[in-house]
């Protein structure tokens, strides 16, 4: 059975939650039923309940929307249906018909999309689906929400005659008027309405003169408002027919009433389906205004929640446009309870909290806002001491109300509990509370229970590096401004950088440097080597983040790289192409150079023709036949390569020449005096030695390896002793 207190609610601030929750409830009673959202009893509950709320989710994302669910309170037409002999007015039928035609829209629309709402479509199967209530209602009440004059034979009969009667009254009323305004009796209105009839505006000296019943007067006396006697008879009789009328429809409302009444039980399902389903809708609001999602859950004990984010600091600075940093946090049997430590406003006490938060949230069926791979367990327990919990009330201290805590932990801490502690230790003498606390998490520790505390205590954060299955943990904090930088890092403690954060501060040199001839050496030299370390995991945090940019870089340059080298390719293959024509050419040329001095010397024409006939024919079996328009392509081509080449040849020329130039203008560099111990090496050569001797401009080098001697003039400095 799973029971999470009271105390830890309001310590994780689970009611707030609940209060944004109830903002996106579109019904009354979904507000207020989301107001007491609380944690399951069992993790079967809470495994279905996170399941309606992710199916929902998902529909804001297809094009299959569930209706909507919003319905009108129907909990005072209820209690009338349990007292006999009672009626619904037209208002209460049409609220009825309206929740009873939603939840069955919402039950078929489930039924006809349950691949992708399998668990609300199981949910929904429980509500039967009927339409005679709805048929019923509709029978006897229009759209306009009056009782229709076919709903009983005899009020179809009373309306005709009241109908009848009114012609009547109508027709009487307007001779009587023009009788009188003949006579002039009638003041310039002619005529008023007076409780709902028509009346006379007879002048006040004529008003004997008038045969009928006195209404009323105007303001003044001078109007006298008389209904005529011709008309008095035929009200009466309406009176009778609506008196009637309204019988009737109370019999009616009766009758429909009766025909509802064993369908109260369906009613009130469909209302509390609907406001189950408002709650649901209102999770996977919230969820979706924070990017929340369903982590896997796992039957293994062990939590592990990547980049979870507290959901009131995340909508709070989304709000403002202030980042929120995530927190990354793993528990598992070998690494069960986390000891973070480190200076104050460094995030410690908020990661604790989004922890619990996070957890309570899960085990109420509401979605996290964490990475898509964090996996999380469910606890029986998640109890916490989180903030100053001094009583006035009840005359405690923080102390002992610290006490009274740990003595209830005591009593219910297991292997399947969550407890969260904050500021662990504090409120009595540093050396005593810090002992008892310690003792109290060594008794956490040894009953398996899963944890996680914030604490500036150094014996705390020894046993944590003792005990096999508790880890220490830090906020980084920037070693120079030693600002906080909001980020968890598991796996060595914190130091509280009170010194630094006093310095920093202001407070003097000479004040700090006595407080810290006050205490033990040996615990500034512990507090000293974990601030060292914490600054050196802040430097090598860093250092990881300049290489992972560096390699990033380097990837980029090796791309640009390989598409250089795939250019200098195609440009070198074409060159060697020129390069291999241009051979071709100066061959043939001295071919026929050879040729030509040949027949200078022997004048023999027919020799010369047969060389030359020999020579075209040999090259024209080299050549491939190819069409017109593939010989200008490759003309364009190679003249493209050839202006290219020259284009190079004509900037490489120009920039020796520049060179040369400027190279003759500049006096030559004085050389540097050598002496024994220097390094150097020869002129153009790659081998660096060092000089061991000078005598009479040479000098001996040695390699290592080797020496040698060399002219003093060959060689180049390259370090000087």
């Amino acid at each position: 059975m799973i029971n999470i207190h009271k105390k830890t609610l309001e310590d994780l601030e689970f009611y707030t939650v609940l209060e944004q929750i109830s903002e996106h409830c579109i019904t009354p009673l979904g507000n207020e039923a989301a107001l007491k959202i609380a944690p399951y009893k069992n993790k079967a509950d809470i495994i279905t309940s996170l399941a309606y709320v992710n199916e929902y989710l998902s529909s804001f994302e297809n094009d299959n929307r569930i209706p909507n669910h919003r319905f009108e309170t129907i909990n005072k037409e209820l209690k009338l249906l349990n007292i006999e002999n009672t009626y619904l007015e037209v208002y209460s039928l049409k609220k009825i018909t309206s929740i009873s035609s939603t939840t069955n829209e919402i039950v078929l629309f489930l039924e006809k999309f349950k691949e992708y709402y399998p668990q609300l479509n199981t949910l929904a199967s429980n509500i039967e689906i009927t339409n005679e209530i709805i048929q019923k209602i509709d029978s006897i009440v229009d759209r306009f929400g009056d009782i229709k004059n076919n709903a009983s034979d005899l009020l179809y009969q009373l309306r005709q005659s009241i109908n009848v009667v009114k012609g009547k009254i109508n027709q009487s009323f307007a001779t009587a008027l023009n009788l009188y305004y003949s006579q002039e009796y009638l003041d310039d209105i002619r005529e008023s309405v007076i409780e709902n009839k028509r009346v006379l505006a007879v002048k006040a000296m004529y008003r004997r003169k008038v045969k009928g019943s006195i209404m009323g007067s105007s303001k003044t006396g001078s109007i006298v408002y008389i209904e005529p006697e011709a008309t008095l008879q035929h009200t009466r009789e309406l009176n009778n027919l609506e008196y009637e009328e309204k019988e009737e429809i109370i019999r009616i409302l009766k009758d429909v009433t009766n025909f509802i009444r064993p369908f109260k039980p369906l009613l009130k399902d469909s209302q509390d389906f609907l406001i189950q389903l408002d709650i649901i809708a209102a999770k996977a609001k919230y969820a979706r205004s924070m990017n929340a999602i369903l982590p896997e859950i796992t039957e293994e004990r062990s939590m592990f929640l990547r980049d979870a984010y507290h959901p009131l600091l995340y909508l709070t600075n989304l709000e403002k446009d202030v980042k929120t940093y995530p927190q990354t946090i793993k528990l598992k049997q070998d690494s069960r309870i986390i000891v973070i430590s480190g200076p104050n406003a460094g995030g410690k006490s908020i990661t604790l909290k989004t922890i619990g938060l996070l957890q309570v949230m899960l085990q109420s069926g509401i979605l996290i806002p964490v990475h898509e791979r964090s996996k999380a367990c469910l606890f029986d327990r998640v109890l916490s001491d989180i903030g100053d919990n001094q009583s006035i009330e009840n005359h405690l201290s923080t102390y002992s109300y610290r006490l009274k805590q740990m003595n209830y932990f005591l009593r219910k801490c297991n292997k399947n509990t969550l407890f969260l502690i904050d500021e662990f230790g504090t409120g009595s003498d540093p050396e005593l509370g810090g002992a008892l606390a310690e003792t109290f998490l060594e008794e956490f520790y040894h009953r398996e229970a899963f944890g996680i505390i914030t604490t500036h205590y150094s014996n705390l954060k020894i046993l944590a590096t003792e005990l096999p299955c508790m880890l220490n943990a830090n906020m980084l904090f920037n070693e120079r401004t030693l600002e906080p930088m909001y980020k968890l890092v598991v796996g060595q403690a914190g130091s509280s950088f009170t010194f630094e954060v006093a310095q920093k501060n202001g407070i003097p040199y000479s004040l700090i440097n006595r407080a810290k001839k006050k205490i033990e050496r040996s615990k500034v030299r512990f507090d000293a080597t974990i601030a060292k370390l914490q600054k050196e995991r802040s430097r090598l945090e860093k250092t990881g983040q300049s290489l992972k940019l560096n390699e990033k870089k380097k990837s980029e340059e090796a791309d640009k790289l390989e598409e250089i080298n795939a250019k200098i390719q195609r440009k070198l293959e074409s060159y060697q192409e020129l390069y291999d024509s241009n051979q071709r050419l100066i061959y043939l040329g001295q071919k026929v150079d050879d040729l030509a001095e040949k027949y200078f010397n022997n004048k023999q024409k027919r020799n010369l023709m047969n060389e030359l006939f020999k020579l075209v024919q040999i090259e024209n079996s080299k050549r491939k036949r190819i069409s017109a328009k593939q010989k200008q392509v490759q003309k364009a081509k190679e003249k493209q390569v050839k202006k290219e080449v020259e284009k190079k040849v004509e900037v490489i020329r120009k920039k020796k020449k520049a060179e040369k130039e400027l190279k003759a203008k500049q006096p030559p560099k004085p050389k540097p005096i050598l002496k024994i111990g220097d390094r150097v090496r020869l002129e153009d050569g790659r081998s660096v030695g060092t000089i061991d001797k000078i005598e009479k401009n040479k000098a001996v080098v040695n390699y290592g390896m080797f020496t040698t001697n060399v002219s003093v003039e060959q060689l180049e400095l390259v370090e000087a002793k």
